[in-house]
């Protein structure tokens, strides 16, 4: 990252850093936001199930093809139906195409400050209108089963297995509790 692309960062980190949260009733949030979480939900649930199936019936090596081949096909598909940017994206990616933009570089940064000032992983999220659209994120939280691929001690088969498919994998060394990522959605001004 450039110094420019750094300031621009930092300087969108520390208007996160100063804007609050604030809690109010769902009767009261943006349609938007609504909206977003219900993709977000219908992302992770299909991905969990991938998942899960994938490990029943191989193991964490069988898992890692999920994450490989079927988790960017579950960002197309949900992408094509609701005509809407859908990934996911983290300051330690596995895969480069995830890497994040400048804004959602900002808000992962603020969603580590908010983490570590007290606030609930699970509660963290963040909406804007930009010049692409309306952009939102929501936190993912690192728990068990995440760290058999992501965690601190990766069985050295399953670490050559992630690296065949990974070769600049950055996203290890996790704990529960963590930050894993960030599911994030662009919708797209009409």
């Amino acid at each position: 990252m450039n110094r420019k692309q750094l300031n621009k960062s930092l300087l969108i980190t520390l208007l996160l850093t100063v804007i609050p949260f604030i809690a109010i009733a769902e009767e009261d949030i943006d349609p938007r936001i609504i909206e977003s979480r219900k993709v977000i939900k219908e992302f992770a649930e299909k991905l969990q199930k991938e998942l899960v199936q994938a490990m029943e019936e191989g193991g964490p090596e069988n898992a890692i093809k999920v994450c490989n081949i079927e988790a960017p096909g579950i960002s197309t598909t949900l992408s094509e139906k609701y005509q809407w940017k859908v990934g996911r994206t983290s300051l330690k990616t596995r895969n480069r195409n995830n890497d994040p933009d400048d804004w959602e570089l900002a808000v992962l940064i603020n969603f580590e400050e908010r983490k570590n000032n007290g606030e609930d992983i699970k509660q963290l999220e963040y909406s804007e209108d930009t010049k692409d659209g309306f952009r939102y994120m929501k936190a993912i939280p690192t728990k068990g089963l995440c760290l058999t691929c992501h965690g601190e001690n990766i069985d050295k088969s399953l670490k050559r297995a992630i690296s065949k498919l990974y070769p600049n994998d950055l996203a290890t060394g996790f704990k529960a509790g963590d930050i894993r990522g960030a599911f994030t959605i662009i919708q797209k001004q009409n």
